[in-house]
């Protein structure tokens, strides 16, 4: 008869528990990828109206420098915010409506817009590329 030694019991244990812990790391890792990922997907009803209205460029340069200028310079070269030339071809349009209404990434204040506003802020940014 063959008895495994204590040693080896508690090896094969520490074996078990790392398998666990690597098994719920990923699963956790998983899950909240796709939990954020499903947050993309979500309709913001905001959004979906901005989106269905056709901007107007000239407008949206009133508001970019009534609002905008003072962090992301006059013509949207980069201040204290980025230069946003290139900000359309960086990030999709619901990325850009995001940012702005809700300030995602500070010191970027989160702004309350129209979205006929938005629309036209944003044909204006469509502009600068």
């Amino acid at each position: 008869m063959n008895i495994p030694s204590s040693k080896a019991l508690i090896k094969e244990k520490q074996e078990i528990s790392s398998l666990r812990i690597f098994l719920l790391t990923s699963v956790t890792v998983i899950l909240l990828i796709l939990f954020w990922r499903m947050g993309e997907f979500k309709q913001d009803p905001f959004i979906t109206e901005t989106l269905s209205i056709q901007g107007e460029s000239l407008s949206g340069s009133k508001l970019f420098k009534i609002n905008c200028v003072g962090c992301h310079g006059i013509s949207a070269q980069g201040f204290v915010g980025p230069d946003l030339h290139e900000a359309t071809q960086e990030m999709s349009d619901k990325k850009i409506i995001n940012q702005v209404i809700r300030g995602l990434t500070p010191p970027m204040p989160s702004f309350e817009i129209e979205p006929q506003s938005m629309a036209d802020l944003l044909e204006y940014m469509h502009s600068l590329n």
